[in-house]
């Protein structure tokens, strides 16, 4: 449920936006003082749940990324609640990855690492979501995108500063990190190990009773399973969507307009050379030029980052200038002194080396003003739009800021206003039984929907530029049980099943003792009295295991011993596999074989997580960490609601 935390990279809070090859997950909060004194790590008050070095963790960062969490656990499992995510270790799971990027961080500084202007100024500009309608990086876009998340400036970049610092500490420490072929050879020789055996199933429904339980039985049997039958918390939205349709403004430019945006944006329409390219950043030049010889030679450059345990990276179209604004001039130089196609020189940037293919070499004339007249027309008559409807918005945000209806907006502006059916945090309509979504333009807004108070209009722009919508949270059911009376039938259901599965066991066990004392499974299955599914043979290897992931009789059966039988429980009360294994087959591996290549690459990529986990760690000790158990447990109470 919370595998993502081991993924150092993530920033302290999810935003929800995809960047490119970076995902920025920034920071969003307000300290707020948890209410009593005293004094912790050398601090006045009890406002840190942590001191990392000389840098605080608050309380506010600690509940707001907990609850970041939680809504991306539950878009996985809606009937999460804060109580079983907290019970699983959740909140120690999220602290523990705040630590270790402050950590990180100080680590970094303290070795004299540092994220320049320029470095974070062209991480943003590579953003594809921060992009305008050329295809180009647009500061009006940025801004919009911001305000939307509700963030700043300031936060995106000491986000983004944090997380370059990150890559230049752990990078080098893991690069290339590879587990010697004798130890990859044995590794792969029990993945092509085989296992010949046979496996059946005992129902749970072939020996449910034909009976309904007494009243008194299906009380206690509902008593003891009520989180079996609990139903997530669900919330209908209403909303109004509006966009260019709603801004009644002149939008159409003037010939003075077009001239000037044409003077204005002179080097636009001048001849210009743009390049696309793939790269990957190695640490030490050595490496560089061993990666660029590779490549050069005919190997994917894909593949050669990703046996390093590396990613690359799609660059462009991107021209001289900006790129040599983006990195330096040294890698801009040798990225447009390459033939298309080819490999630029290894050059090197504050952050490594530069291995660069180059991808496509894009040339344009330069073009009069007669030229691009229509297209500057368009380009002003869309800015226009967006300023007259994002000024429309803004009206519109004041007058819900007054406390204006949703109703009343609507109305005002002689909007539509729709209603979704009752969805769960993960916009799929609650008990849709076509698999049913929320609406396109509503998707985007369920997140932020179940954060909500009922009756509470917000505003939101939906699609950048290009629509809005006004929506509401209505009709909110808490996730909880229903009483007994409303889903009598389901419990009576699951009540048989679980009785049902009582004499599955029993049957699996009579079938596992006949088997002990010589019959194969095959015939022990068919001395039972009921009518089951026959018993499958498999013959199965490790490789053709993994292929198939999901099949936990196959996996007990590459746990056991050779000329043995088990019995494993199917989830959900539906019965009991009966696995029996007959031989082992030890693995054969030519030195030729393809997989050997394949094995290497993924033991190398897991020894440079191990390797990271246990930099983390040293770092740690070595930064200092003093957590505040009262600050903590004031959060845990906060987030159960036990402090109101």
């Amino acid at each position: 449920m919370i595998n993502f935390f081991r993924s150092f990279f993530q920033s302290k809070l999810g935003l929800g936006l995809t960047i490119g090859f970076l995902v920025l997950i920034a920071l969003a909060f307000a300290a707020g003082d948890i209410g009593n004194t005293g004094t912790f790590g050398g601090l006045s008050g009890t406002n840190s749940v942590a001191v990392v070095g000389d840098e605080d963790v608050t309380t506010a960062e600690l509940r707001e990324a907990t609850t970041n969490a939680l809504r991306q656990v539950q878009s996985e499992n809606p009937t999460t609640t804060i109580d079983s995510f907290l019970a699983e270790g959740g909140l120690k799971q999220v602290l523990d990855t705040l630590l270790d990027r402050a950590a990180v961080t100080e680590f970094g500084k303290m070795l004299g690492l540092r994220a320049g202007t320029n470095l974070i100024n062209s991480e943003i500009q590579m953003i594809p979501a921060f992009r305008g309608p050329d295809g180009n990086f647009s500061d009006d876009v940025y801004r919009a995108t911001l305000r939307g998340q509700g963030l700043t400036d300031q936060i995106v970049r000491e986000d983004l500063s944090d997380g370059l610092i990150a890559r230049q500490v752990l990078i080098p420490a893991v690069f290339g990190a590879k587990l010697p072929d004798s130890m990859v050879t044995r590794y792969v020789s029990q993945l092509k190990e085989r296992r010949e055996g046979s496996i059946g199933i005992i129902p749970a429904a072939a020996y449910a009773p034909d009976a309904d339980p007494t009243d008194k039985q299906l009380q206690a049997f509902y008593q003891a399973n009520k989180a079996d039958f609990r139903r997530p918390e669900r919330r209908t939205i209403r909303y109004a969507e509006f966009g260019p349709e709603a801004v009644s403004a002149n939008i159409e430019p003037t010939d003075a307009e077009i001239a000037q945006r044409y003077k204005a944006n002179a080097s636009a329409y001048a001849a210009r050379e743009e390049r696309t390219f793939t790269q990957v950043i190695v640490p030490t030049r050595q490496a560089a030029e061993s990666f660029a010889k590779r490549i050069a030679d005919g190997a994917s450059i894909g593949q050669v980052a990703e046996e390093a345990g590396l990613e690359t990276a799609s660059i462009g179209p991107v021209t001289k200038d900006d790129l040599s604004r983006s990195t330096n001039s040294a890698v801009a130089d040798s990225v447009f002194a390459a033939a298309d196609g080819g490999v630029a020189k290894v050059a090197r940037s504050p952050l490594g080396y530069h291995v660069v293919r180059i991808d496509n070499v894009k040339r344009t004339s330069a073009r009069t003003l007669d030229q691009v007249r229509s297209e500057i027309a368009d380009e002003l008559r869309a800015q226009k739009q967006r300023t007259a409807l994002t000024e429309l918005a803004a009206n519109i945000e004041s007058r819900v800021n007054s406390g204006e209806s949703l109703n009343d907006i609507a109305k005002g502006l002689k909007l539509d206003v729709k209603t979704t059916d009752p969805l769960l945090s993960s916009g799929a309509v609650f008990d849709g039984a076509r698999g049913e979504r929320a609406p396109d333009i509503v998707m985007p807004l369920v997140s932020t929907a179940f954060q909500m108070r009922e009756g509470k209009p917000q505003i939101a722009e939906v699609r950048p530029g290009e629509a809005f919508a006004l929506f509401e949270a209505s009709e909110i059911t808490g996730a909880a049980t229903p009483p007994l009376k409303e889903i009598r039938d389901e419990v009576v259901d699951g009540w048989k099943l679980a009785e049902g599965a009582k004499e599955a066991k029993k049957a699996a066990d009579r079938i596992l003792k006949r088997v002990r004392e010589g019959s194969t499974l095959a015939e022990a299955v068919r001395a039972e009295k009921k009518p089951l599914p026959g018993v499958q043979p498999v013959n199965v290897s490790r490789e053709e295991l993994m292929q198939q992931q999901g099949s936990p009789p196959l996996a007990l059966m590459f746990a056991m011993s050779a000329k043995s039988a088990k019995r494993l429980a199917a989830s959900a009360d539906a019965g009991y596999y009966l696995v029996s294994l007959d031989k082992i087959i030890a693995g054969k591996v030519e030195k030729d074989d393809p997989l050997i290549k394949q094995a290497a690459t993924g033991y190398g990529n897991i020894l440079s997580r191990e390797l990271g986990d246990q930099l983390r760690i040293a770092i740690r000790k070595e930064v200092g960490v003093e957590r505040n158990p009262d600050a903590i447990e004031t959060v845990r109470r906060d987030l159960t609601g036990a402090n109101r």
